[in-house]
């Protein structure tokens, strides 16, 4: 509902609401279920009469709004009715008991959610951040029908945001763009994300928005002609066919064009793929028919072409990509069937479209694109509340995501605890952690962290790294940050895995050592004792190398040497059967090839 419409509407009485939102979707629903939302409605206005936003607008209206959004997108009632109260509990909470006996369960929880979500802090100064936040919104629901509420309340927000003061505007703009825009197209509904992207650019970058818009509205006739043009010739193409076909054609939203202008570094004008087509068929054959009819009318552009029906995008979207060139311009063209428009417009929506009350035939969880992206589900007649809890785990994978008293989102992995986050936060705080709170409450440190809690750390200056948390994270970094400071400072500190590794270690150099120095003691049987040496020796037959000779066996020419490479003293060398030699580290990477050097009248000989 757009704020000229809110305009329009905000002085016409409750009852002729009521009556225009039934008449306009009654069609979605069951009488029933259009019974149901028009109780909802009547309590909506009860309860809210009396209440008016700072602008002065009633304050039912964006509820009301919201519920139209929903509705237009086909979702079932349960949806609607909890948009209409979707943030009742921030007004009053005393109202949620009263809508749970009056709606049931469902409405309350789905209330109970949005009411969560809009209670979180949200910054997002990184896609990784974003990212994060995105999956936590997803793990804090258990009704992913919260999220497509939140969806509809942020999309009206945009739509009337003129009231805010420009800061608040980007603000919101900022966290529409990296949070809810990508969380719509996750869930494929491009129509959502469309015009959020776009809002979003109006208040984040309103001088590229009005430019943008100036070079669309600009030769508006002379577009119209072209595409009008195009769209003939297609339709008498597919007559002769025996096909039926529906073309609708369009403008390129102003986020997308914005987004090639950055990607390209040009000027709106200069971009000339600015115009689409939409062809809707019937059958997954007809598309591949009519990529061909179209590629007859048109020569196609090189490297523009996708096939996304054999390889659908992770959001279940499908649909066969072209650009051409129409009368020396790019010309995009889309082909689909109109089940994949469900699917590319309403994405997980598309869920409710064929509900009992609007289609006898019920959709198939297993024939959503979406879901096919994300798993191969084993059984076919899911209920909801299934379908929802496998999409989240899907989306989520196996990590917790929980908040700093800021605000901030932290990723970590499952069974991860206080001291974990602690050292996600910085080293500094990991190492003087001796309590923390979730939720503000005290919780053990070792304890495993929940989805979306809030931790609070707790820190003492004389307090540092024990052993027990060493065995208790589950972070690499907690681990390495620990295992370093008791390395260090904690004299009593066995690492019974580190030394187990070393000894390890030091048995495999000692074999290998062993069967040098046999080989080495076969060849010194064989040697001319009689051959004089320089005292010099050569590196991989090279001498110009600084070496330095080992204190612990003291080799002299003509003993069996070896050799590895030091941090800081060049080549070490040592006798070849050096038991200290057979105890350096990481031997096998760091040892070369030495000899004695020998003198200029044997070389010459």
């Amino acid at each position: 509902m757009s704020e000229d419409f809110v305009n329009k509407i905000k002085d016409l009485s409750p009852q002729e609401l009521k009556e225009n939102f039934l008449n306009s979707y009654s069609g979605n629903f069951t009488e029933e279920e259009n019974k149901k939302i028009g109780e909802a409605i009547d309590y909506l206005f009860l309860i809210t009469k009396d209440v008016y936003r700072k602008t002065g607008i009633p304050y039912y209206l964006h509820p009301l709004s919201v519920a139209q959004i929903t509705a237009e997108a086909k979702l079932d009632y349960i949806t609607v009715i909890s948009c209409l109260f979707h943030n009742i509990m921030n007004l009053d909470e005393k109202y949620i008991d009263e809508i749970e006996k009056r709606f049931g369960g469902e409405v309350s929880n789905i209330c109970r959610g949005t009411a969560k979500i809009t209670g979180l802090k949200i910054n997002s100064s990184t896609n990784a951040q974003a990212d994060s936040i995105r999956k936590m919104l997803f793990a804090m629901v258990d009704d992913i029908r919260v999220i497509l509420v939140k969806l509809a309340d942020r999309l009206d927000r945009m739509r009337n945001l003129k009231s805010v003061t420009p800061d608040a505007q980007k603000a919101v703009a900022k966290e529409v763009i990296d949070i809810w825009c990508p969380l719509a197209s996750r869930l494929g509904m491009s129509d959502v994300k469309s015009e959020m992207e776009d809002l979003s650019l109006k208040y984040s970058n309103p001088e590229a928005f009005q430019q943008i818009k100036s070079i669309v509205s600009q030769k508006q006739q002379e577009r119209s002609e072209y595409l009008s043009s195009a769209v003939k010739k297609i339709y008498s193409s597919t007559e002769k066919m025996g096909l039926h076909v529906n073309i609708t054609s369009r403008a390129k939203h102003f986020y997308s064009i914005y987004q090639k202008m950055k990607k390209r570094n040009k000027e709106a004008g200069e971009l000339y793929d600015l115009l689409a087509l939409r062809i809707i068929c019937n059958e997954v054959s007809e598309c591949y028919t009519l990529i061909g009819v179209v590629h007859q009318l048109w020569h196609p552009m090189e490297g523009r072409f996708k096939d996304y029906i054999a390889m659908p995008k992770a959001n279940g979207y499908q649909s066969l990509h072209t650009t051409v060139i129409c009368e020396g311009k790019p010309l995009e063209i889309q082909i689909r069937t109109a089940q994949m428009h469900d699917v590319a417009e309403h994405g997980v929506a598309s869920h409710w479209l064929y509900k009992k009350g609007t289609n006898k035939d019920k959709v198939q969880i297993e024939d959503l694109s979406i879901i096919n992206q994300l798993r191969t589900l084993r059984d076919r007649d899911l209920s909801d509340e299934v379908f929802f809890s496998e999409l989240k785990d899907e989306l989520l994978g196996d990590s917790i995501y929980v908040f700093t008293p800021k605000g901030d989102v932290k990723e970590l992995p499952q069974g991860a605890n206080a001291i974990d986050f602690a050292y996600a936060i910085h080293s500094g705080v990991g190492e003087k952690v001796v309590g923390a709170k979730a939720d503000g409450k005290i919780i053990p440190l070792t304890t495993p962290l929940k989805n979306t809690q809030i931790i609070e750390i707790l820190t003492n200056p004389q307090a540092h790294p024990t052993q027990m948390q060493l065995k208790a994270v589950k972070t690499a970094k907690a681990r390495q940050k620990i295992h370093s400071w008791l390395a260090e400072n904690d004299p009593t500190f066995i690492d019974k895995n580190y030394v187990e590794k070393r000894e390890a270690q030091i048995a495999a150099n000692t074999l290998h050592s062993k069967l040098v120095a046999q080989t080495k003691a076969k060849e010194k049987k064989n040697k001319d004792f009689s051959l004089q040496y320089t005292g010099k020796v050569k590196v991989e037959g090279e001498s110009n190398y600084v070496v330095t000779f080992a204190q612990c066996c003291k080799p002299k020419p003509g003993d069996l040497i070896t050799g590895y490479m030091s941090h800081n003293r060049g080549i070490v060398i040592h006798c070849a059967d050096c038991l200290t030699f057979l105890r350096i580290p990481n031997l096998e990477n760091r040892k070369v090839s030495v000899d004695w050097e020998k003198k200029d009248s044997e070389k010459k000989d």
